[in-house]
């Protein structure tokens, strides 16, 4: 892509602007660093066009207090930009390990993505973060066939953003945009643990 220029150009009867246009679903995953982050700042460029902003956080506690979240909270409820949506999905939804049978993690992840069905269905957000739902996809209490048709059919022009390790073959088959963070050195290898402003 030299100076921003596709490769390739399809034959498909649209314009440039056309195609500048449709509507991109993106996903980041591997084992690096800096998914999640990534995410929240193509959230921060929507933000600033003026679209309506939805996070939905699948496996981040919600004890965690999240920088980017008091960020874009602040941000959306201010008067420049558009409005921020913020969705923490409940302890259930956590990978940390507590009490809860996997059935009740599972009903409630389920429940989460039926939320996200909802509002694709109705246009409510013009740019979505699904933080961490590669998770549900991979243990099975999100159907990935569903996932994957639902995004793929999904009306208007709604960005989606997917986040998380392992992500499912047929979710990056069906993305305009699959990034792999790969992890070359971390502090954690000289055994530091994460730190504010930094993990969160």
């Amino acid at each position: 892509m030299p100076q921003g220029r596709p490769e390739h150009v399809p034959d498909d009867g649209l314009t440039t602007r056309q195609r500048r246009r449709q509507p991109v679903l993106a996903v980041h995953t591997g084992a690096g660093k800096g998914k999640s982050t990534a995410a929240f700042g193509m959230a921060l460029r929507a933000w600033s066009q003026g679209w309506p902003v939805a996070v939905f956080q699948f496996v981040k506690s919600p004890r965690w207090r999240v920088g980017e979240e008091s960020a874009l909270r602040a941000l959306g409820a201010g008067p420049d930009g558009g409005p921020v949506t913020w969705h923490k999905m409940g302890e259930g939804w956590s990978w940390i390990q507590r009490p809860g049978a996997e059935r009740d993690h599972a009903v409630e992840a389920a429940e989460g993505w039926a939320q996200i069905k909802r509002d694709l269905a109705a246009q409510s957000y013009r740019f979505y973060v699904l933080d961490e739902f590669t998770y549900p996809m991979k243990w099975g209490w999100v159907d990935v066939a569903d996932v994957v048709a639902t995004l793929a059919a999904r009306p208007g022009s709604q960005h989606v953003v997917v986040t998380g390790r392992d992500a499912h073959p047929d979710l990056l088959a069906a993305a305009d945009l699959v990034t792999e963070m790969t992890k070359v050195k971390h502090p954690m290898d000289a055994g530091r643990k994460g730190q504010a402003g930094i993990e969160w």
